[in-house]
């Protein structure tokens, strides 16, 4: 962390620790037992109030605890699963205490922090909120407790990879999600580079993790940017409060009943955890965790390129076809392209084929000159690829490792250093495919919390390892095969030709006269030539030239865009803190808070414009909320906050709601409230070839450096829309050049920060103490709608081609545009920046969840979730809702069955809904899965074994256009806990 953002916090701590360290005033002993059983109950929490002192109960349901305080106090007695208790204690020493808890399946229980920052009953939140407790964790169906999320009300969830998952809510879905935040122990785990959250691959192994909250909508107001869909708040457990040695592991299968190619696979997973206190002052825990599989494949036959197929009437093959999944199918050119050569030099002439030297064209029928008479096609033909799986790393690991140190300086206050590194390899799907081979992310945390308020720094680190974009492999692999793309594609045109010459064709005939058919048999002759000389992928030849993608002769990695390798070690840094003024104010809830943090963007030139310096980005930001009982059944709260960052305006952003409380446990809620969203570090600074065209970052220093737009020296626009570029090379190709259908582009917008305001009405409440009904509504309004557009800049016409067109009008003058250096796309010429939307964008949606407890323990639950994308759709670009309209998930189980045996059985559905990103634009078909699982305890051994998988019925689907095929996972596993404790 750099020294500007801790010495803040090593001030604060310095000066807490001036405090005198008393000895303990009181001395609070006892045993909690189950009042039905007499059982001694493990793990209880017992808390002081208003204190940061707590413990739990060890095997034999004991606890000591030693407080410096005088009484009166006040303790908390809480277990899942278990009514809560609160427990006053006026003597010094107290001994032999006996609590006796009662079990509890009464709903509405929980108390949530993320809604307002501070603790409140889940019931009584203002917003939306949903919580998984270690209850909920431990009895998950998915087969990992993250994934179990998509199973939440109003969350919807795309899987990249079989350890890469990530979460969104309320629309505008993606495989790397910029409208969300999620933290985990208050540290924000977005990786600086991409600037959205990595799921789980540097979070807490389910031995660690304590709970998951979920905030569902904007939620700026307390969070700041791109708290703009939604939080997610991860904890993981406290060392004072889960002591002892814990062990888990799992052995699984996946690929059952998958193709002839595959053959089912095992699934590892394993974890250990162990934490301890001393004299209720120090405390540590330290954890591991391993998994590994071979990811899912990744098939799609999805053609980009469809809508280009000359031969759909017929049936027959796409010539350039782009298959999501095909590796090096990415470079394409149109074939009437090659009538504009000069001459026969550029490879369309006199050839030989085959073993017997045979000649292609007789003397006279050159290549060149049947191109020139029109016989080559207005046809776009692609390279061929390779299948996915031969170029991406499928062999999914992740390890993890967390580290925490906890000292309590006082009853008052705790300090803590936390460590949680992620590395591994998996897959992304961003405007790529990239193998994130070999990553690295590790957050550093230092924290001093108290019972009113929280300081903390930390830093995020990141390293690329070996990770690589799949496609640029996959091109330069097959550029390497035929020696370039220029000459693969002279050659596929000259085999082209050689077939129409071979069935009667001349270059004196009529071009329009070859049929459909034949210009489709001549299309299956050359690719079949073309195909014969790509190298096996099996082969080890083909290794040979996959490795030469990577490293020059010299042994150095090739970076882009010389190479696929990415070569990052981007860093963020935040301190933050919150004050509760509780203890000062009684008349009112008030709490204050700030934030400062900086990007640290050091991709050597790989992602970003920072080839000679490491680029930095500072933001900060501030907020007070407020919140009062005017009535015992209306509480009204609000809050506001303000952000600032160095490349853009500040932005303001309030929330009001109020809560509606009759008959004690019925709930009525409203709030109003406002998100935003900074354009990402990528969306600020990118500048990165990918061979076809350039991603650029919309700050106005891009377009300048870049010319956008750009004029000639005759003073005519030299940059043009895309799409008006594509439509104007189409008439070319059709023989027919139309200059008037060209738009210039004339008014940049460098990109601004996204906004939305959102209006959310909802109902929570709890029916006999059985039934649990939550419903919401909402209705979003965004302004600013980040997106990208796509840019061609032509060159200038030059002396030498003003030579060459004497009775051109426009080509035979020197500085005017030269529109034919539009007719390739490259990295020099089409640029995709950032920018923003004119129009207002709407959507809204409502969710319904509803959970019936029955006698025995028996659960149900059920919820049904509506996303609707209203109005603002440009046809220009992507709208990217990538939101099913209809989903619903239910589940039905008991954790106790039997004293040792738990169930819990869950189904999920969505229909079939749009998908719109940089990567691909179709339909995701509907699907539906069944989850399962069997718990067993074996208390004489502190274990319980479990049995179950995700989607067994193994119906194969996918969560986002151009993601894996997820099949079934089946597993056993088991977990001991509480060991050494």
């Amino acid at each position: 962390m750099h020294s500007a953002t801790i010495k803040p916090l090593l001030s604060a701590i310095l000066f807490s620790c001036c405090y005198f360290l008393a000895q303990a005033q009181t001395t609070i002993s006892g045993t909690v037992t189950d009042i039905e059983t007499g059982e001694p109950l493990i793990g209880v929490n017992i808390l002081v109030q208003g204190s940061v002192l707590g413990t739990i109960t060890d095997y034999d349901g004991n606890f000591n605890l030693n407080v410096a305080s005088d009484p009166p106090l006040t303790l908390t007695i809480s277990s899942v699963g278990y009514e809560r208790q609160e427990l006053e204690i006026s003597n010094n020493a107290v001994t032999n205490l006996s609590i006796k808890m009662t079990e509890s399946f009464m709903l509405g229980q929980e108390v949530v922090v993320s809604a307002s920052r501070v603790e409140e009953s889940i019931l009584q939140s203002p917003v939306s909120i949903e919580k998984m407790d270690i209850l909920d964790i431990q009895n998950s169906t998915s087969d990992d407790y993250y994934k179990s999320l998509i199973n939440t009300k109003g969350v919807d969830m795309t899987s990249s990879s079989i350890n890469f998952q990530i979460i969104n809510a309320r629309g505008f879905a993606s495989t790397g999600n910029t409208r969300f935040v999620q933290l985990i122990d208050g540290m924000d785990t977005q990786a600086p580079a991409l600037n959205f959250p990595i799921g789980n691959l540097n979070g807490p192994s389910v031995l660690d993790v304590e709970s998951m909250e979920l905030i569902p909508g904007a939620s700026s107001a307390l969070y700041g940017p791109n708290a703009f869909n939604g939080v997610l708040l991860v904890n993981s457990k406290n060392a004072f409060d889960y002591q002892g040695a814990s062990a888990y592991v799992k052995m699984g299968v996946n690929h059952v009943g998958s193709d002839a190619d595959r053959t089912a696979a095992p699934v590892y997973s394993a974890a250990v955890r162990y934490a301890k206190a001393y004299n209720n002052k120090f405390a540590f825990k330290v954890n591991f965790s391993y998994s590994a599989a071979q990811d899912w494949h990744a098939t799609s036959d999805h053609d980009r390129n469809a809508s280009l197929n000359p031969f759909a009437s017929l049936g027959r093959d796409n010539p350039g076809t782009d298959i999501i999944h095909k590796m090096g199918d990415e470079a394409g050119l149109n074939l009437a392209i090659l009538k504009q050569s000069t001459s026969d030099s550029e490879g369309l002439g006199y050839q030989t084929v085959g073993s017997t030297g045979s000649g292609v064209f007789a003397p006279g029928q050159t290549g060149w000159l049947f191109a020139q008479n029109g016989f080559l096609p207005n046809h776009v033909v692609t390279t061929p690829g390779f299948d996915e799986v031969d170029v991406v790393d499928y062999g999914a690991e992740n390890f993890k490792a967390n580290a925490g140190l906890y000292y309590r300086l006082s009853d008052k206050m705790e300090l803590s250093y936390l460590y949680n590194a992620g590395f591994g390899t998996s897959i992304y799907t961003g405007a790529q495919r990239y193998s994130l081979s070999n990553f690295g992310i590790q957050q550093h945390r230092l924290q001093l919390r108290g019972d009113n308020f929280f300081v903390r720094g930390y830093t995020t680190l990141e390293t690329s390892g070996d990770s690589y974009i799949a496609e640029f492999l996959g091109v330069k692999s097959i550029e390497d095969n035929y020696g370039s793309l220029n000459g693969f594609f002279t050659e596929y045109a000259n085999r082209y030709l050689e077939h129409l010459y071979s069935i009667g064709y001349r270059k004196e005939d009529d071009p329009n006269s070859v049929q459909l058919s034949e210009q489709a048999d001549a299309h299956d002759y050359a690719r079949e030539v073309m195909l014969s000389q790509l190298v096996d992928p099996n082969s080890k030849e083909f290794e040979e030239l996959k490795k030469r993608q990577f490293k020059d002769a010299k042994g150095n990695n090739l970076t882009v865009p010389n190479g696929p390798l990415f070569n990052d070690k981007s860093s963020m840094n935040q301190i933050e803190g919150q004050y509760d003024f509780k203890n000062q104010i009684d008349f009112i809830e008030l709490q204050a808070g700030g934030s400062l943090r900086s990007f640290v963007l050091n991709s050597n030139g790989t992602i970003f414009a920072d080839t000679t310096d490491a680029i930095t980005i500072r933001e900060f930001g501030a907020y007070v909320q407020a919140g009062k009982r005017l009535t015992s059944n209306l509480k009204l709260s609000g809050s506001v906050r303000f952000d600032k960052n160095e490349n853009f305006d500040g932005q303001v952003n309030p929330r009001l709601s109020a809560v509606y409380t009759f008959l004690k446990t019925h709930n009525i809620r409203a709030s109003v409230q406002t998100g935003f969203r900074n354009p990402t570090t990528q969306g600020q600074h990118i500048d990165l070839d990918i061979l076809s065209s350039r991603l650029l970052g919309g700050l106005p220093q891009y377009y300048e450096r870049y010319g956008l737009p750009s004029y000639s020296s005759t003073n005519q626009p030299l940059t043009y829309t895309e799409s008006s570029v594509q439509a104007w090379r189409n008439s070319i190709f059709a023989g027919d050049e139309d200059r008037s259908v060209l738009t210039p582009f004339e008014n940049p917008k460098p990109v601004q920060p996204e906004k939305v305001r959102s209006i959310e009405l909802g109902y929570k409440g709890l029916i006999n103490n059985k039934i649990l009904v939550d419903f919401v509504y909402y209705y979003n309004l965004y302004t600013d709608f980040i997106t990208q557009i796509s840019l061609v800049n032509a060159s200038e016409v030059t002396e030498e081609v003003a030579e060459d067109n004497p009775s051109d009008p426009d080509y035979s003058t020197v500085g005017n545009p030269y529109y034919l250096s539009m007719l390739l796309g490259s990295s020099d010429n089409t640029f995709f920046p950032y920018t923003n939307l004119d129009n207002e964008v709407t959507a809204q949606g409502a969710a319904l969840g509803i959970s019936y407890n029955f006698s025995g323990g028996y659960n149900f639950d059920v919820n049904y979730n509506w996303n609707k994308f209203i109005g603002g759709a440009n046809p220009d670009v992507l709208n990217d809702f990538n939101t099913p309209e209809h989903k619903f998930n239910v589940s039905f189980g008991n954790r106790k069955l039997t004293d040792k045996l738990g169930f819990n059985v869950s189904y999920r559905w969505q229909e079939k809904f749009r998908w719109e990103s940089t990567f691909a634009v179709g339909d995701v078909p509907a699907y539906g899965t069944l989850d399962a699982q069997l718990t067993y305890k074996l208390p004489d051994l502190k274990s319980k074994v479990r049995v179950g998988g995700s989607n067994i019925l193994n119906k194969q689907y996918y969560q986002s256009l151009g993601g894996p095929n997820i099949g079934a996972i089946y597993y056993v596993s088991i977990t001991f806990d509480e060991l050494m404790n």
